[in-house]
C-alpha cells in the first residue's frame, strides 16, 4: 500500500513518514494535490537506479544481481548458445 501526504504533512511528521517507507510503505508527497516525490526504501531505490542504467535496450539479462540467485541464471543465459545473439535475426 502507498501512503499519499500533503508536503505540509511530511514536514510536520517527516519521523513518521520515514518509519512508514523504512516498513517497506512509500509514501507519496503531494503539492497542491499532485505528486511531486516519494519516500521509498535504500533498496528500492538501488533498484530503480539499475533499472534506469540498464534501459530498456539491454534486457532482462543486464538485471543480474537484482534478487538473490540471479547472477547464475544470468550466467546461463549469456552462455546459451540459442540466446547468444549471434544467430538471432535482426529486429528492423
Amino acid at each position: 500500500m502507498t501512503r499519499t501526504v500533503s508536503v505540509a504533512h511530511a514536514k510536520a511528521e517527516l519521523s513518521q513518514c520515514i518509519r512508514w517507507a523504512e516498513d517497506g510503505e512509500p509514501v507519496v508527497i503531494t503539492r497542491h494535490g499532485k505528486p511531486v516525490a516519494a519516500l521509498v526504501r535504500v533498496e528500492e531505490l538501488e533498484h530503480l537506479q539499475r533499472l534506469r542504467a540498464a534501459g530498456p535496450e539491454s534486457g532482462l539479462l543486464s538485471l543480474g544481481g537484482g534478487w538473490e540467485g540471479s547472477e547464475a541464471l544470468a550466467h546461463l543465459i549469456g552462455r546459451s548458445p540459442a540466446l547468444s545473439g549471434s544467430d538471432l535475426p535482426a529486429l528492423d
